[in-house]
C-alpha cells in the first residue's frame, strides 16, 4: 500500500511543479512583451524627431 501512496504523492508533487513552471513561463512572457514593447519606442523614432534634427543642421545662425 505504501508504493499506491507514493505514487499519488509524486503525481501531486508532478501537478505542482508543472503549475509552477506554467505560471512561471507565463511571468517571463509578460515580462518580456513589456521589455520589447519599451524597447520599441527608441528604435522607432517618430518622423517629428527626424524632422527636428535637419532644421538644426543648415547654415543658419540664429544669434546673429
Amino acid at each position: 500500500m505504501k508504493d499506491h501512496e507514493d505514487k499519488k504523492s509524486g503525481k501531486a508533487a508532478s501537478d505542482l511543479r508543472h503549475e509552477r513552471l506554467k505560471q512561471a513561463l507565463r511571468e517571463n512572457l509578460k515580462r518580456r512583451k513589456s521589455q520589447a514593447k519599451g524597447r520599441e519606442d527608441f528604435t522607432n523614432p517618430s518622423s517629428s524627431s527626424a524632422d527636428v534634427a535637419s532644421e538644426g543642421s543648415g547654415k543658419k545662425h540664429p544669434g546673429k
